[in-house]
């Protein structure tokens, strides 16, 4: 087995410096966080309404 199968495929990004930004780029930068949390909700009822249809079709009786 190859030590890099071990690895995550995706690494997290480094955390953003919050202490150089102003009070305006975090709010900015807050924003677009939560536009983002709400993209995220929003794939996550699609998939969710996805995985309703596919368990209400193939229920065992």
């Amino acid at each position: 087995m190859d030590p890099d199968d071990l690895e995550p495929k995706t690494k997290k990004p480094p955390p953003k410096n919050l202490q150089i930004m102003d009070i305006e780029e975090l709010q900015d930068y807050i924003a677009g966080m939560k536009e983002e949390i709400q993209r995220a909700e929003a794939m996550i009822k699609s998939k969710q309404a996805v995985r309703a249809g596919a368990d209400a079709l193939f229920k065992k009786n």
